[in-house]
């Protein structure tokens, strides 16, 4: 594949998911369209418009990339994909369709089947965050671009973990006690990542859930500031798996906690 400059690409899009954010919140504002897809999670036109949005924009900076996204069938049948892009256009569906705040736009790049870049705008809570390499990861405070460093400011005395439940499994909680959790906060969509880059929380664990899409471009960041994402055994997570299915999952803010 041609080279490309993952710098410039993410900081071009930028704009597009700020704007993207902006057009999904009005869209929920003047009412959404709702339906049930086949796998009965449920999708508004909201979902739809910022896939067209981000995907029309993908696609003019890398048109030699597949995009492979949750909302349309293009590329999914492509047997061993190495370089690709993972668009989620609304991870946590449910709060945006429901007025809530823990929704977001994602997109992450794949190269050689690793997260190396991606871009996560929570629009409701005016948060934006992207990376393009190792150790550059930021999220935009006030409109600049402040540099993410997971690994700071570690308190192995107080280790908060964030949880997709607030029903907590058996094999989580014995994770919980091997790192010494203290504290959980239940969270929705792939905030999750970006709370734990930023060093607000610790970590998170989840058993074999979701898919790619939902966790390719959280990688990319939280590991370009720092953090480790691996399964329950500690292996690295490759992506372009069958059915785009995730394994198990533990997000560090740290590498050696």
């Amino acid at each position: 594949m041609t080279k490309i400059d993952n710098k410039e690409i993410v900081e071009s899009l930028i704009k597009t998911f700020l704007d993207a954010g902006k057009i999904s919140l009005e869209i929920r504002k003047k009412g959404l369209i709702k339906e049930i897809k086949p796998d009965n999670t449920p999708v508004s036109n909201g979902d739809l418009k910022v896939n067209e949005i981000i995907t029309k924009e993908i696609l003019k900076l890398t048109p030699n990339i597949p995009i492979i996204s949750e909302e349309t069938s293009d590329n999914k049948s492509i047997k061993d994909l190495k370089d690709f892009w993972l668009i989620d256009p609304i991870d946590g569906t449910y709060d945006y369709i429901n007025n809530l705040e823990e929704f977001t736009i994602n997109a992450g790049l794949i190269i050689n089947k690793k997260p190396v870049a991606g871009l996560i705008h929570a629009p409701a809570k005016k948060r934006m965050f992207y990376s393009y390499g190792k150790k550059q990861s930021y999220e935009i405070i006030n409109g600049k671009s402040i540099k993410l460093d997971s690994s700071k400011n570690f308190d192995k005395n107080n280790i908060k973990f964030v949880c997709y439940s607030d029903k907590i499994k058996p094999e989580i909680s014995k994770i919980y006690k091997k790192f010494n959790v203290k504290k959980y906060v239940r969270m929705k969509s792939s905030i999750k990542f970006c709370v734990i880059a930023a060093g607000e929380y610790d970590g998170y664990v989840a058993e074999p859930r979701a898919c790619e899409w939902d966790i390719a471009a959280g990688h990319a960041i939280l590991e370009n500031a720092g953090g480790s994402v691996t399964d329950f055994d500690g292996n690295e997570i490759e992506y372009g798996k069958k059915d785009f299915k995730n394994p198990s999952i533990i997000l560090k803010r740290g590498k050696n906690f």
